[in-house]
């Protein structure tokens, strides 16, 4: 602990209040974002066709998604562990993690699509697929009793209302305490995170299952929705850290957030970058020794041409070069380093989604050029996923601007200022 900690300021400072600079941008982000998410969509439809449109949406929405979960996965661990160092960041994953909400609103077309069959990207719903590929009909039947589309809409009702509800419980926690300063409230939270982790953990790993794993519905992994929670959470503590930083740029807790905390979230990102291949590694390991068809057809895809590249751009970009990368501390305690190398593997992170959903769009194209819909589809994909994250920031400035930027008046918060690391 640090005998040098800055004094606890008013909670109604100017330092804990979202910057006029910031503020100012929330609806040009969130009108520029929507354009360019339906900007992107249409591109994809009309320049390549329907279902690369819906491709190139879903892999904006599930990149989205993951990281508000991620973020919600930050808030819970915190809680757990009853951690004092990471209250006066804990808002900015607070912040990211109620994302689930309007989330909710932008799948509505994915359900639309699947219903009304008019571009739908799962190819479980098309009637003559088990034909088509010579599937056996009692393998295909009990396929078709979970891959059914009003099922398939009814768990993604149950997936949100279990995020929504978790988002709110926790937010609306943190935002009252910064008005009564009740000890219980944190006393509440920490009770529940234990449960809701859980809760969260089983819930994205089945809709992952259901959202990406079934656009291949042959193909089974249990350890799919692990790998993507994975990659979720370690791109949640690179938003935090990015996030932080901007605000403490822009005049938010100047004093607050030190070295110390962005050498915390540093050692979380260095962490995860190795929990994210591990997991992959363990996949594909198991995959290859396995050696069933119905398992390595998923892995022969991203074999082939431009998915191969991407593969090795994954191993070499997305781990050992940000593995190597964060491994210094003295990196770890350099807030602009940590600002670059989180943004970084943000990018990598839609990159490692793309590659998880865009090869089932094309399976037999044998990864050329045509796989990713050209260079309008490469357009396409990008103004998705660029516009979704526009209209996301936008909608937390947005909540940002009508509450605090860090939990104030939470118990911890002083140890919070005295952190410093050993």
């Amino acid at each position: 602990m640090s005998n040098h900690a800055p004094a606890i300021k008013p909670a109604d400072d100017p330092a804990f209040t979202l910057p006029a600079t910031l503020s100012a941008l929330s609806i040009p982000l969130c009108a520029g974002g929507l354009l360019a998410l339906v900007g992107g969509w249409a591109l994809g439809s009309f320049g390549v066709d329907v279902q690369f449109g819906m491709s190139a949406y879903l892999t904006a929405f599930i990149y989205c998604l993951t990281i508000a979960l991620g973020a919600m996965f930050f808030v819970l661990i915190q809680h757990i562990s009853r951690a004092g160092w990471s209250i006066v960041v804990r808002r900015v994953a607070e912040l990211m993690m109620v994302m689930v909400v309007p989330m909710a609103v932008l799948f509505l077309p994915i359900v639309v699509t699947l219903w009304t069959g008019e571009g739908t990207i799962y190819k479980w719903d098309d009637p003559g697929y088990a034909e088509h590929h010579h599937i056996p009909a009692e393998v295909w039947a009990n396929k078709t009793i979970y891959l059914e589309s009003k099922f398939f809409a009814a768990r993604a009702v149950i997936y949100f209302a279990i995020w929504i509800a978790l988002a709110v419980y926790f937010f609306r926690g943190s935002v009252t305490q910064d008005e009564t300063g009740e000890k219980k409230i944190t006393e509440r939270m920490q009770k529940w995170s234990a449960p809701a982790l859980i809760i969260l953990a089983l819930s994205m790993s089945f809709a992952m299952f259901d959202w990406v794993m079934t656009l291949a519905p042959m193909w089974f992994s249990t350890m799919f929705g692990v790998y993507m929670f994975s990659g979720g959470i370690l791109a949640a503590h690179c938003a935090v850290a990015a996030g932080t930083y901007l605000l403490q740029k822009n005049g938010a807790m100047r004093d607050e957030v030190t070295v110390e905390h962005y050498h915390d979230l540093g050692k979380y990102i260095f962490g995860f970058v190795f929990f994210w291949i591990y997991i992959g590694f363990s996949q594909y390991l198991l995959i290859w020794y396995g050696n069933i068809p119905e398992e390595t057809i998923w892995y022969w895809h991203r074999q082939l041409g431009v998915w191969g590249a991407l593969s090795l751009v994954l191993v070499f970009l997305h781990w050992i070069l940000p593995f190597i990368g964060t491994m210094s501390r003295h990196v770890r305690r350099q807030p602009t380093l940590m600002f670059g190398w989180s943004v970084y593997i943000l990018i990598l992170h839609f990159i490692d989604v793309y590659w998880c959903v865009m090869p089932e769009v094309y399976e037999g194209s044998g990864g050329t050029l045509a796989a990713v819909g050209g260079g309008i589809g490469i357009v396409a994909s990008i103004l998705c996923a660029v516009g979704m994250a526009a209209l996301m920031i936008g909608l937390i400035l947005r909540i940002a601007g009508q509450t605090r930027v860090a939990a104030s008046r939470d118990p911890r918060f002083g140890e919070s200022l005295a952190f410093e690391n050993i």
